[in-house]
This record gives C-alpha cells, structure tokens and sequence, in this order.
C-alpha cells in the first residue's frame, strides 16, 4: 500500500522528499476537471479572468458549501480496480489520499494564483477535504476491524496523512498555517493502538508456535538437517528472528513509539517462545534417541543457539549482555545437548579411569595416554557445531577429565607413608596434568581457570611440613572456593605420615575465609565424597 501511495516516506515529523508513485500519470479516479469555488464550474485556467473568484469574495458560506460539495464528489469517486492483494477498504483509502493530494496541490499551483491574497482557497479546500476523509474514518473506526484494517487506518492517521499528505514538499508551507489537525481524536486513536498491539502480539506468538511446531515435527520424522558450510545448520532461528521483526517494523510504520511499546512486549515473547523451544527440545532428547539422525538433529539445535543471539545482538542492538530471561534458555538447552553428545564418549571412559585405583597408581602415564587416546579418536564426531561451541565442548570434556583425576584421588584407596613415594605420586599428577591441558589447549580449551587444580593437589602432596601445606591449602581455596573441608580431608588421607592433629590442624585453615575468590565456576561442587 505504501509503494504505491509514495516512495521515500518518512517517520513522522519527518517530512517526505519523494513525490507520490505514479504521480505523473493519469488515473481513473482523477480525470475529472480540476475543482473551482463553484461546483460543477470547470474554468479555463489560461483565461485571464478567474471564473472562480466571485463566489469566494462575495458570499464565502455558500463557497464553502460548494466546495464541501466538491470534495465529497471527488472523494467518494469510485476508485480504479483493486490490484491483487489489497483488500477494498485499503482501495478506498488509497483512492481519496491520492485524490486529496493531487487535488489541493492543483489548488495551490493553479486556483491559488487567480485569487487575491485575502482570499485563502488553499485553506477552504483542505478544510473540505480533511473533514471528509476524518468522517469517512470515523464511520470505519465505529466497526468492529480486523485485524488487517485496523493496521490501515492507524497508518493512515498516524503516519501517511500527516507525513505523505500534510508534510508533503508541495502542500507543507500551505497546510502547516491551516492546521488541519488529526484524522480522529487521540482517544480513539489509543485505543485502536492497543488494539494493533494485542492483535500483533498475538499473531507473533501464534507464527512462532507453528514454526516450532514444524521444526519438531521434522525431529520426530527423522529428518536431517541442512549443512551450511560444513556445519549442521537449521532456518528456525532465521524464522523466528523474521518474525518478530515484521512485528517490529509494522508497529514503527504506525509512531516511533509505539515501535518502542511493542518491542519490550515481543522481547518478552521472545522469552516465552524460548522456554518451549528448550522443553520442545528436551522432549526430544528424551524420546527419540533410536533416530538415525538424532545427534545430527542435536548439534543443529546448538548451532541455533548461536544464531539465535547474533540476531537477538543486530536486530534490536541488544548489548552483549544480553537478559537472563533470555540466554537461560538457550543456555540450557547448550547444555544439555552437550550432555547428549558426551553421553557415550564419558561412558567409555569411566573404566579407563578407574584403572587408577584398581592398579595402586602403577604405570599412571600409561592410563592417561589411553584415556586422551580415546578422546582424540572421538573429537571428529562433534566437528559439524559451529567453531565456538566445538571448543566450549572441549572445554566440557576438560573439565570432565580433571574432576574425574579428582575423584581416582579422592578415594582414600591409597595411603602412602614415606616422603619418597609422596613425591613420586606428586610427580606423576604433574605430568599427567601437564599431558591433560596440553591436549585440551591444543584442541580448543580455553578453560585456564582448570590449570591450577591438579598441580596444586600435587604440591600439597609433596608437601611435608604442616604449616606449609597449610599456606598451600589456603592459597588453592582462593583458586577453588568449592573446595571443602571433605575434599581436603580425601587428600590428605593419602599422606599417611600425618597425625591426627596435624590433619585437624590444616583443615581448620579452611574455616578462615580470604575473601579472595579467583573462580566461581564448579569444580569441586561436582565431586561427591563418600
């Protein structure tokens, strides 16, 4: 509707720099003769006498009825055919906004001249005329709209008439001293905005259900996914993105402002959309394991995640912190499909890494080599998610390989008595957890924040005067403040060469807070002691 009227339009209060489309050609519903000060009287503008002039100068009532006459004429003309798609009201509309404009932009250029200065025509005709395009609306505005023509007339009062009519490069200078005023009155206006917007939010919420709904439906059907440069790729988020979008844009074409009010209602929706997008997806998880591309279906779920926040960030310049009611979702529904993919390759480590106590620690280095081994032969299956969250899964599995050393070193299976073997198991952890970060960091990690956890252990190990490994206790509690009085007493049960005093001794150090805390990320929070 709008393409046709105008091109170039502005917002509003910003006047339009473009002239109407098509404006150079004749229409059917503006062929009839240029409207005068009398009705029916078609004069000839290059005669020098103005035809037009007598009724306004000397009796201006009857002028006025006559011209109120024309308008209405002219106005209620029938307008051209419907092009396809454009619904009659929309039709109407058009049909007396174009009339309107060209017909007082012929006033000023062409009856204004033939007129003396006291005379103000310009200002009888637009008069005329906004009275009954106002009365025209007013009678539309007392039926119950749809939702397609109440969007129409708020576009028309709020933004086309003012803007494209009013505002317009021809009629702005003439009309901004007659000031016509609004199309209807700000009560009425309010209230078919709050309309617009109830009918808008809930077009969105219903468009998004139905593209999740198909979205699942492709899941439970088995469906693969797309592949877009490599990647497991999904037009979910791309469809849900677009339509929040022309929710916003419709909303903006009315005010600016009421562009503002319904942003804040569809971000909340946006929210509401996300929360069944995750359970939606958890359900999937749940009962569709047996499917031939269920981890296929899987990654491309993450990959939405990262396509979902990039247009969250570019459409709404959303800053990079994005809310909570937002990311928690997404968060979510991250992290348990990276549970989902793990799931096995955790599996088949888990007796890998029992082999650490079921041998006494003997030949450790060996065990380890098998246990990254393995992972190096599964990290392949996880190189279609998008760069990022292939290295956030890695950090996931890094994670998972130092809590799961913890834990072999937590199991009070091992008492060593002697300095000399404290020492040589301290070693091996040092090079075991030496051996863990450098696969982890050259496959991706960037979890520093895990460099600490075993060497430290060590040197508290190794370790033999107590208030020593007291300073060494403290210091590794501002690393990893989960770290609990159980977990240390697990660790120092392995020094066997410690009294019970001394035991009791460096545990209270742990009852002193430092207030000092270089990590707030789990750890030791994960780790059960039995």
């Amino acid at each position: 509707m709008f393409s046709v009227f105008t091109k170039g339009r502005k917002k509003k209060g910003q006047p339009s720099s473009a002239e109407p489309e098509g404006h150079p050609e004749s229409h059917p519903e503006s062929s009839h003769p240029l409207p005068t000060g009398r009705p029916g009287c078609s004069p000839d503008l290059g005669a020098d006498r103005p035809l037009g002039a007598r009724p306004f100068t000397s009796c201006r009532g009857r002028a006025v009825g006559a011209v109120a006459q024309v308008a209405e004429e002219r106005l209620c003309a029938q307008p051209a055919a419907a092009a396809e798609g454009r619904s009659e009201a929309e039709r109407i509309f058009l049909h007396m906004g174009r009339t309107m404009k060209e017909d007082l932009e012929a006033v000023v250029e062409r009856l204004k001249p033939l007129f003396p200065a006291e005379v103000d025509v310009v200002a009888v005709y637009a008069e005329s005329y906004h009275e009954h395009f106002a009365a025209q609306l007013a009678a539309m505005a007392q039926f119950e709209l749809c939702e397609r023509d109440t969007y129409m007339l708020l576009v028309w009062v709020q933004n086309l008439y003012p803007n494209d009519i009013i505002n317009s490069p021809k009629l702005a200078g003439e009309l901004q001293r007659v000031q016509l005023g609004s199309l209807l009155p700000p009560r009425q206006i309010r209230l078919l905005e709050a309309t617009f917007l109830s009918n808008e939010v809930a077009s969105v919420k219903e468009l998004m259900a139905r593209a999740l709904e198909l979205e699942s439906q492709r899941w439970a059907q088995d469906e693969a996914p797309q592949k877009l440069d490599g990647h497991c790729h999904s037009e979910l988020a791309i469809d849900i993105i677009q339509i929040i979008s022309q929710g916003q844009v419709k909303a903006e074409s009315i005010t600016l402002d009421l562009g503002v009010q319904i942003k804040q209602v569809l971000l909340l929706e946006l929210a509401a959309f996300l929360r069944s997008y995750q359970r939606a997806f958890d359900e999937f998880l749940e009962r569709c394991r047996q499917l031939r591309n269920y981890r296929a279906n899987v990654i491309a779920n993450i990959n939405n995640c990262l396509s979902f926040r990039i247009s969250m960030e570019q459409q709404w310049q959303t800053p990079q912190d994005l809310p909570g009611h937002l990311l928690g979702p997404l968060s979510e529904l991250k992290s348990h499909g990276f549970d989902t993919l793990l799931q096995r390759l955790f599996g088949d480590l888990k007796p890998l890494f029992k082999r650490f106590t079921q041998t006494r620690w003997v030949a450790p280095a060996q065990t380890l080599e098998e246990i990254i081994s393995t992972v190096a032969e599964r990290l392949p299956e996880f190189s279609e998610l998008h760069d990022c969250f292939r290295e956030e899964l890695v950090e996931v599995i890094h994670l998972h390989l130092v809590k799961e050393y913890v834990i072999r070193l937590s199991k009070r299976s091992l008492v060593l008595k002697t300095a000399e073997q404290q020492q040589q198991l301290a070693e091996h952890i040092l090079a075991n957890a030496d051996a863990i970060q450098r696969f982890c960091s050259q496959n991706g990690s960037s979890a520093t924040w895990l460099h600490h956890a075993l060497p430290k252990l060590a040197e508290i190990i190794r370790l033999q005067d107590p208030s020593a490994i007291k300073i060494e206790v403290a210091t590794y509690a501002t690393w990893y403040p989960d770290f609990s009085k159980g977990h240390l007493s697990a660790i120092l049960a392995i020094k066997g060469n410690l009294s019970s005093s001394e035991v009791k001794s460096i545990r209270s150090i742990l009852d002193v807070s430092t207030g000092m805390h270089r990590s707030s990320k789990p750890l030791f929070s994960l780790i059960k002691i039995g």
